[in-house]
């Protein structure tokens, strides 16, 4: 079996580019791409949120370029978000949960102009994202004395995390170092500078279950970034509280296989996430 590709590998292949890049606030950051199939709608929506253990030093959207051109090629339109990670300006608590906030909820603002069939939107994320992923889909569950509140998030059919690092506590004390270790985790979520003793309780979806909307929970169990142990502890989580949890663990695929269209996993991960758009 062929050792796991890196997301050099991946990026050393040439990508397609997106059809639209938009602000959705006033720092550089704060944009997105936007993928649109070439029929004109309405289309369904994958909101896509790239992972790099939410850190400035590591690759961000471009990441997701190869999966975005692959479900445009099929029919769906995808919002790839940017967003300040830990090292830019604002990035950690709170502004990366801002910003992912901020960009889904802009998606009001573009379905009109772009033929975007908002009732038909799924969350989906790799890694990092995968776990920005599944907090949005549960941002109607935070408190409305968190800083992360809004009034009336952008609601989704689902969310389809893909090695996504959704419990942070238990990645804070069980995760490998590839991410940086649990400082990394500490910044995320702003530990040790907020008044609130519990800092997870409204940056780690375990914490916000049930999140009431379908998830597909997907892992490669060759994975040593985000060993899939996490996401099938996850899913048993979620399903005990009450949410409609699949748990797919492919046995062939590391981490970025995951977001790669040339590997055996993705047709399905493909399919599954058209499956969650209905």
């Amino acid at each position: 079996m062929p050792a796991p590709i890196t997301f050099s590998d991946l990026l050393s292949r040439p990508r397609a580019a997106a059809d639209l890049r938009i602000a959705y606030g006033q720092h550089p950051l704060q944009f997105g791409e936007l993928w649109l199939p070439k029929d004109a709608g309405p289309r369904p929506v994958v909101a896509m949120i790239h992972g790099g253990c939410w850190r400035a030093d590591l690759p961000g959207l471009e990441l997701m370029d190869y999966a975005c051109a692959d479900l445009r090629e099929h029919g769906v339109a995808v919002w790839n978000i940017e967003y300040r990670r830990i090292g830019h300006d604002g990035g950690g608590f709170p502004g990366t949960f801002l910003d992912v906030g901020a960009a889904i909820d802009h998606l009001r603002q573009l379905a009109g102009p772009h033929g975007l069939d908002l009732p038909r939107t799924v969350f989906s994320g790799h890694s990092a994202g995968g776990h920005l992923a599944v907090w949005a889909l549960g941002r109607a569950r935070l408190d409305p004395s968190s800083p992360l509140h809004v009034a009336d998030p952008l609601p989704a059919l689902g969310a389809a995390p893909l090695a996504g690092i959704i419990d942070l506590a238990a990645y804070h004390e069980h995760g490998p170092d590839e991410c940086g270790g649990p400082g990394v985790i500490d910044a995320l979520v702003g530990a040790g500078a907020r008044e609130t003793a519990d800092a997870y309780a409204d940056t780690s979806p375990p914490r916000l279950l049930p999140l009431g909307a379908p998830q597909t929970v997907i892992s490669g169990a060759l994975d040593h970034i985000v060993p899939s142990a996490f996401g099938a502890a996850y899913g048993r989580a979620a399903a005990d509280a009450g949410d409609a949890v699949q748990v797919i663990d492919f046995a062939d695929a590391g981490h970025f296989e995951l977001i790669d269209p040339s590997s055996q996993a993705w047709p399905r991960i493909r399919a599954e996430l058209v499956a969650l758009l209905g």
